[in-house]
């Protein structure tokens, strides 16, 4: 079971989504919070697999409860749930170290994926946010020779499938782009984080552009 814990300020919401989540046999929601003291408080009490968090809350943002939940217990994984596309709100979450990051107009479906994948050790974006990090990327200073000396322990089909990575692609594109097997792409996607030693695709994003991998506008 996935123990996963609800934490939003919307008491309609919070119903919402226990609903959605009561439709998968493997997820267990074991509490809810309606602000981030109570989801720290609720997370060392319950010890969740999953924090469902919002991110805009009171007494305590979802951002700052990410990270002072993830100090104390870092083994949990936090997914980021909100209406807001902002940079500041994106780039926030990620530095606090959560797992992924999703819009409330998120279908039921993919979020139950967003929580088994999270739960599996992955880290996750929904395509408007990875668009975000791309944008803020392109606005950054030119590639840095010395970051581009990483990539060399790269295979040519590592550094195709980096590069897709960094344009925004999901697994699924990627394999349709490469004409190979989903689960292919999978392993490239982990041998490439593991050999540049990377958190996620994020951090792979960040990366491909600061090497010089991907070039604004190209």
């Amino acid at each position: 079971m996935i123990r996963v814990l609800l934490v939003d300020d919307d008491d309609l919401m919070r119903a919402g989504l226990r609903a959605v989540l009561s439709s998968d046999e493997a997820i267990d929601v074991v509490g809810e919070a309606a602000d981030g003291r109570a989801a720290v408080d609720g997370a060392r009490r319950l010890c969740p697999d999953v924090v469902l968090m919002d991110v805009r809350m009171p007494r305590l943002d979802g951002i700052a409860a990410t990270r002072e939940l993830l100090g104390a217990a870092p083994e949990t994984r936090i997914l980021m749930l909100t209406t807001f596309e902002d940079d500041d709100y994106v780039f926030g979450a990620l530095s606090a170290g959560a797992s992924g990051f999703l819009l409330k107009r998120t279908r039921p479906e993919q979020l139950i994926e967003a929580i088994h994948t999270i739960a599996g050790g992955e880290s996750l974006l929904s395509p408007s946010v990875t668009r975000t990090v791309i944008d803020r990327m392109a606005r950054q200073p030119q590639a840095d020779p010395a970051a581009g000396r990483r990539l060399r322990d790269l295979t040519p089909r590592e550094r195709d499938v980096l590069e897709l990575v960094a344009r925004g692609l999901s697994n699924a594109e990627i394999a349709r782009s490469l004409v190979v097997e989903e689960s292919t792409v999978k392993t490239h996607v982990k041998r490439i984080l593991a050999k540049l030693d990377l958190r996620d695709r994020v951090q792979a994003v960040i990366l491909a552009y600061e090497t010089g991998l991907v070039r604004p506008g190209a």
